[in-house]
């Protein structure tokens, strides 16, 4: 079976409004528009963090850079208005869970009013022929279970993050259903897991946290070892987000549903697990160690149901997980060593891209 990858003649040229562009999976996709030719503009707050992959690959000199907050319905709808973008990919969010039970207000007003704010901006926009809203594997009313959730699943969330993500999920729904069923525009929904990559440096989250324990000669510190999470490279999701792009505009309401991007079963594996790979991969003797003291409820195991994208949009994981924790070791060793951080991306995008040859 030949699968499907994001197709530079489809992009060359496309103008899209991006939402999120300052943040980890922001910068790897307007990178990855960029080579592909597309016009973006890209809506976001300034980087959260201190290095960020967005100012150390310098994402914003090759795009327009607007920094503003999607609870901003009057900016949000202006910068819109003013690009006319074909294509709109909302990606901004809060995106931490233990942050969300310090800040539910935060977490809500960004998650849910953000996400009205964009869609209410597209079906104002004349523009707009195709909308994606990703949301996050921990949108389902997650049960514990061994087998993964489909997309007709119903919507949940433990933890404020968690819910306002099902919240943004009800919202594209309504929107959907109620503004355009039977319009120009296609609207869908992508739901990926915990992506790993070069270039993450966020925080209270476990690889990047690993990788400056590492760094520091200091053990990893693991919450909740035994948690199962569904890892994957986080070009694998971007790539269906791509892919399910081009589908709405070319399709419309075909696609206009609710898709999961995850990994393989196989690669569906424990947070111990991830730590003992990533001593492993850096070597020096690296080890992990539990951590100490109470922690927030996490859920302890979360899985998706691949097969829908796999079967309709031709879209399948690339790379196995030993692949994509090997990769993101190596990348944060070059960029230790001076290697410019938008090369590395650039070069990881080429030899993902030419997985298409095999």
């Amino acid at each position: 079976m030949n699968f499907m990858f994001p197709e530079k003649g489809f992009w060359s040229g496309k103008k899209v409004f991006l939402t999120g562009h300052t943040g980890f999976k922001g910068s790897w996709i307007s990178i990855w528009l960029q080579t592909l030719g597309a016009e973006v503009l890209g809506y976001a707050l300034e980087p959260a963090t201190s290095p960020s992959l967005f100012n150390e690959a310098k994402v914003g000199e090759r795009m327009v850079s607007i920094f503003g907050d999607v609870s901003d319905l009057h900016s949000v709808r202006s910068s819109m208005e003013s690009f006319s973008p074909e294509i709109v990919i909302h990606m901004a969010a809060q995106p931490l869970v233990r942050y969300s039970y310090n800040e539910p207000v935060e977490t809500y007003s960004t998650n849910v009013m953000g996400t009205v704010n964009i869609l209410e901006s597209s079906r104002h926009c004349d523009s707009v022929k195709a909308i994606i809203n990703v949301t996050s594997d921990k949108c389902y009313e997650n049960k514990e279970r061994l087998w993964g959730y489909r997309e007709d699943e119903a919507m949940g969330g433990y933890d404020p993050y968690s819910s306002s993500k099902g919240c943004s999920e009800l919202v594209t729904s309504a929107y959907r259903n109620s503004f355009f069923k039977n319009s120009k525009v296609a609207l869908a929904s992508a739901r990926a897991g915990n992506v790993i990559g070069g270039g993450d440096w966020a925080d209270d989250r476990l690889v990047p946290d690993a990788l400056l324990a590492l760094q520091r000669g200091l053990p990893i510190s693991v919450r909740n070892p035994n948690s199962i999470r569904p890892w994957q490279h986080v070009l694998e999701p971007l790539a269906g987000y791509l892919i399910l792009a081009q589908k709405l505009f070319e399709s419309g309401g075909e696609f206009a549903e609710a898709w999961n991007f995850g990994p393989q079963d196989e690669d569906e594996k424990s947070v111990s697990w991830m730590a003992s790979k990533l001593a492993t991969c850096w070597g020096q003797d690296a080890s992990w160690t539990p951590a100490t003291g109470d922690h927030p409820h996490e859920a302890n195991f979360l899985k998706l149901d691949i097969s829908k994208a796999t079967a309709r949009l031709n879209w399948r994981p690339q790379w196995n997980l030993d692949e994509c924790v090997s990769r993101t070791v190596v990348w944060h060793k070059l960029w230790f060593e001076k290697t410019s951080a938008r090369q590395l991306c650039l070069n990881e995008i080429s030899e993902f891209s030419r997985m298409e040859e095999r």
